[in-house]
């Protein structure tokens, strides 16, 4: 008989009895499965233990039983066990008490340790006798075993709904679920206009720390749809940071694809989870054009490229990168004849000015060699300039208009977003004043917090027509008759203005990067640079130039000074790839790009 297993010397200990159901919806709604469990009381009863020794944890009710690592509750009972001092753990099945094995056997262990019983709805077992031991070994399994049967089921259909691009996500903001059930972009204007904002600016700046610090500078705000808590649904608007920008860059449902499997959840041996993003080659599921976006899938992608070629500034070969703020000309673009690397940047002083020096250090760091060759950057950056400026002279009065069109519509975007932003705030305004209007008088504790937000609102949005009115003001004169003179000037002035040291570096790296891919340096009795260039027709070509090495002043004695010889354009066909072959120092090498 089970009863025959409760002894003097379980009854001097107390009972513990375990409550819980995995999810708060249970608990609400499935109110039958609870009260059997606190009915359990009464068999302890009858078994002899008075009613004041019963103990009942239900500290992890709506907590799921999967990893009980975390529940409160669990670790009580685990404790009280451990402890002696219970005599019977009590749970109405084996899957309330843990559902995987590794807890479930570790609390069998414990009591058999420290004879205690355990009761469920069928009887009482003793986990010091074998085949009670058994017993409850396999019911876990079966229990886990359950668990794992109910998980497959619910991920097949979730696989297969994502599989025809019909498992309905949570959209990031600026896109929402139509009634039909079908994904458009949000009916807000200044949340799709702050989204295009993103995109349009990083298609201008190529960086997305440069499109968070023109939001910033521009004082310009950028949605937030809180996901969780009383005010779920609601729309906050704030600063942009850089890895907010970044979310919406790599997001591909903003090109108006579904994707699955971007993310994977993680067990730490802690018992925790943790989110791991997954590498875009892994995705389970990517279906381009299924519903509206704010972009297409091939600016999608080439978003994406120039991401990952920013992203190799920070990696272990450092290659390629934004453009920085230092004066060398063709950081990140400079390519060693002699061993085919990518070749760093290193400043010095001279003459109270700072001059880059080009260097190849991929031997000396990976195999603790030689630096490869070192090239005086002022040398190289002064005879690429001047082919910039030969290369960009027939293309300057379209450039010229086409930098007057990027400022107007610039002027104009940004205008419509703080515009918005004010409507915005006069709208919330006159709502505040709705509800103020709509309450009885003399309900005074309401009234003053009515008032108060009608106050704020007010203020608000005298703040922001203030704001808006101040950055107009700059932009008009920013973008004034005078100025835009001076932008049709560009073309007659473009020598003077590319050395005009007010101009940003950055500003001259980025035409270099629309024009030349890479250029190659060798460096023997003279400096040959070759470029590989892409023209505004994005047509291939080659461009070789050799200058004069720096020497010592005994080999100035001894020798005459070479001559510089002139830069020759060589046209390649209109291929995307092709071969530059340089006579280097090691033999004949073969460059493909």
């Amino acid at each position: 008989m089970p009863e025959l297993k409760v002894t003097a010397d379980h009854l001097k200990r107390d009972v513990y009895l375990y409550v819980r159901q995995s999810t708060l919806r249970q608990v609400a709604e499935h109110g039958e499965s609870t009260q059997r469990q606190y009915g359990l009381r009464d068999r302890a009863v009858v078994a002899g233990w008075p009613i004041e020794r019963i103990h009942v944890i239900d500290r992890d009710l709506g907590k799921s039983g999967s990893s009980m690592t975390a529940g409160d509750g669990f670790q009580q009972l685990v404790s009280e066990v451990a402890l002696g001092k219970a005599g019977i753990v009590m749970g109405l099945e084996v899957s309330c008490l843990a559902r995987t094995s590794a807890d479930w056997h570790r609390l069998i262990e414990l009591c058999a340790l420290t004879a205690t019983l355990i009761l469920d709805e069928d009887g009482i077992y003793d986990p010091a006798s074998f085949n009670d031991r058994l017993l409850l070994g396999l019911k876990g399994t079966m229990s886990e075993a359950e668990l794992h049967i109910l998980k497959a089921r619910m991920r097949g259909g979730q696989l297969n709904k994502a599989r025809r691009g019909e498992l309905e996500m949570c959209p990031p903001v600026g896109l929402v679920y139509r009634n039909d059930r079908t994904i458009g972009l949000d009916p807000d204007i200044q949340v799709q206009n702050a989204i295009r904002l993103v995109f349009d600016t990083f298609e201008q700046t190529g960086s997305a720390m440069q499109t968070v610090r023109f939001f910033r500078e521009q004082g310009l705000l950028f949605p937030r749809r809180l996901r969780t808590g009383p005010n779920k649904g609601d729309l906050l608007w704030a600063a942009p940071h850089h890895a907010r920008v970044l979310q919406v860059l790599h997001n591909p449902r903003y090109a108006g694809a579904f994707a699955y499997g971007r993310t994977r959840i993680r067990h730490r041996p802690d018992g925790g989870t943790s989110v791991v993003k997954v590498a875009r080659a892994d995705w389970q599921f990517v279906m381009p054009g299924m519903h509206q976006g704010y972009i297409d899938w091939e600016r999608f992608e080439a978003n994406q490229r120039r991401l990952a070629d920013n992203a190799r500034a920070f990696g272990g070969e450092r290659r390629s990168g934004p453009a920085r703020e230092g004066p060398a000309l063709l950081q990140g673009r400079v390519v060693c004849g002699l061993c085919g690397e990518r070749m760093g940047v290193r400043y010095s002083q001279e003459h109270g000015s700072t001059v880059p020096t080009y260097l190849c250090q991929a031997n000396a760091v990976r195999r603790a060699g030689w630096t490869c060759q070192t090239v005086p950057g002022k040398i190289v950056d002064a005879g690429i300039a001047d082919l910039m400026i030969e290369l960009m002279t027939p293309m300057t009065l379209a450039v010229t208009l086409e930098v007057q069109r990027e400022l107007e519509a610039r002027a104009a975007e940004t205008d419509a977003a703080r515009r918005q932003h004010v409507e915005r705030m006069r709208y919330e305004a006159e709502l505040a004043r709705r509800r103020y209007m709509k309450v009885d008088p003399d309900n005074r504790l309401v009234a003053d917090s009515l008032e108060a937000e009608w106050n704020d609102k007010l203020r608000r949005h005298a703040d922001a027509d203030e704001d808006y009115k101040r950055r107009n003001k700059q932009q008009a004169a920013a973008l004034s008759a005078q100025a835009q003179r001076r932008i049709l000037d560009l073309a007659e002035q473009l020598p003077r203005i590319w050395q005009d040291p007010r101009v940003d570096s950055r500003e001259r790296k980025r035409i270099v990067r629309l024009l030349i891919d890479d250029v190659t340096l060798i460096k023997s009795q003279t400096i040959t640079a070759m470029c590989a260039c892409l023209a505004a027709p994005r047509v291939p070509w080659c461009s070789t130039g050799r200058y004069p090495s720096p020497r010592s002043a005994s080999s100035n004695l001894n020798s005459s000074p070479r001559s510089i010889v002139s830069l020759t354009t060589i046209a390649i066909a209109k291929s995307p790839r092709f071969s530059i072959i340089t006579d280097g120092v090691r033999g004949r090498q073969r460059r493909s790009i």
